[in-house]
């Protein structure tokens, strides 16, 4: 039996609504604006709209920058699932003293702040001479994701039964075709919420991708949006526009997996 929302709940869905659809309201709008109507109290909700800021914006830079975030997202998801599996399913299946300290590391690792990360890598990568180039970038952003992945799996991987891995075995099965055939089928919904988050996160992805990027005709739309903060003034229009252009590919994707995730994330907290 389903139980209706108290008026509590209803208060903070409101509030959280109001908190953060005003602002995404205010982007659409500004995007829509003139530059001589943005800081206008006349022209606040009532204006001439104007698609001059889109038309700007669309051309060649925009459609390398969106493939780079492509390419980055879609690489990094890839590469930290690569690792993140194997990693969550081996935690999830020992105990001990190393696999509690294998945890902590990891939640100290989610609590470092990514500024400190940045000059190291910026070094190590200068000397590998990855930098300014669109590998590095993944291979920084898995390394900040993989922890944060590696603990999202790991419930799902626990709710698993052992007794069908056992089964398994008895059949014959080795280890990789037991894992393969069996453990990620059943934790598929925890992989697809994960693989989605890492998406959504490495889509927008900011500081190694300014950083790590050496030159700004090769960065993505979150580094390009930072190119219409110039020295003599803000473009707002053109920054609104791109930032609404840059958030429709993530927009489509959780509205095309907002049952999974709704549904993964939930069994993974109870989990």
């Amino acid at each position: 039996m389903s139980m209706k929302a108290g008026p509590v709940t209803t208060g903070i869905k409101i509030l959280l609504a109001l908190l953060y659809g005003i602002p995404l309201v205010w982007i659409v709008l500004t995007s829509f604006k003139s530059s001589g109507d943005v800081f206008s109290s006349d022209a606040t909700l009532l204006f001439r709209p104007v698609t001059e800021a889109y038309v700007n914006v669309l051309g060649p830079d925009l459609a390398v920058a969106l493939r780079q975030s492509v390419i980055i997202a879609v690489g990094t998801t890839a590469l930290v699932l690569l690792i993140g599996i194997p990693a969550a399913y081996a935690l999830a299946r020992t105990s001990g003293f190393i696999t509690s300290v294998g945890l902590a590391l990891l939640i100290v690792l989610q609590m470092l702040p990514q500024t400190a990360n940045v000059i190291p890598l910026f070094q190590v990568f200068g000397s590998w001479g990855l930098l300014d180039s669109t590998l590095g970038v993944i291979i920084a952003d898995t390394a900040l994701l993989t922890p944060f992945a590696v603990m999202l799996m790991r419930p799902f991987f626990r709710a698993v039964p052992v007794s069908l891995e056992e089964a398994a075995s008895l059949d014959g099965a080795n280890l990789v075709r037991t894992f393969a055939r069996i453990v990620l089928p059943v934790a598929r919904n925890g992989v697809a919420t994960t693989g989605t988050l890492v998406f959504m996160l490495a889509w927008g992805e900011f500081l190694y991708a300014v950083n790590l990027f050496l030159s700004p005709g090769t960065y993505p739309l979150s580094a390009l949006v930072a190119q219409q903060v110039g020295a003599f003034g803000i473009d707002w229009p053109g920054l609104m526009a791109l930032a609404v252009l840059t958030s429709l590919p993530i927009l489509v994707v959780y509205a095309l997996s907002y049952r999974l995730l709704r549904d993964g994330l939930t069994v993974g907290a109870v989990k």
